[in-house]
């Protein structure tokens, strides 16, 4: 099993792979009990939003890597992957702008990919 740091960063290099935008870790451990690190990331629509998704999933299921939940649809611009220690946010612009997630733990450690 990878570490959180590890799963944070291989999620971080798909969605960065899948040309996903604006890709943000935000190290929430010092802060919260229920996982370690967000993953967010915006996509350009509804299409892009369920390819991230998918390609997630698709390339950490060999490594034995599940979700233990995902919850959201495309059509809502929200979906959420949790991954237990990394929770993976992947949203529309409009909802990462409504939301304003990055703004809410700005008091913790946060890394920008691209």
């Amino acid at each position: 099993m990878m570490e959180p740091k590890e799963l944070t960063n291989r999620i971080a290099s798909l969605m960065d792979e899948k040309k996903a935008l604006d890709v943000v870790l935000i190290d929430i451990s010092q802060k919260a009990s229920f996982a370690d690190y967000f993953v967010l990331a915006s996509a350009g629509n509804e299409r892009q939003m369920g390819a991230l998704v998918d390609n997630i999933e698709d390339m950490l299921e060999p490594e034995g890597i599940f979700p233990k939940s995902i919850e959201g649809k495309k059509a809502s611009g929200w979906i959420l992957m949790d991954y237990g220690d990394v929770i993976v946010n992947v949203m529309t612009m409009e909802m990462r702008d409504k939301y304003s997630i990055e703004k809410i733990w700005g008091d913790c450690e946060i890394q920008r990919i691209n």
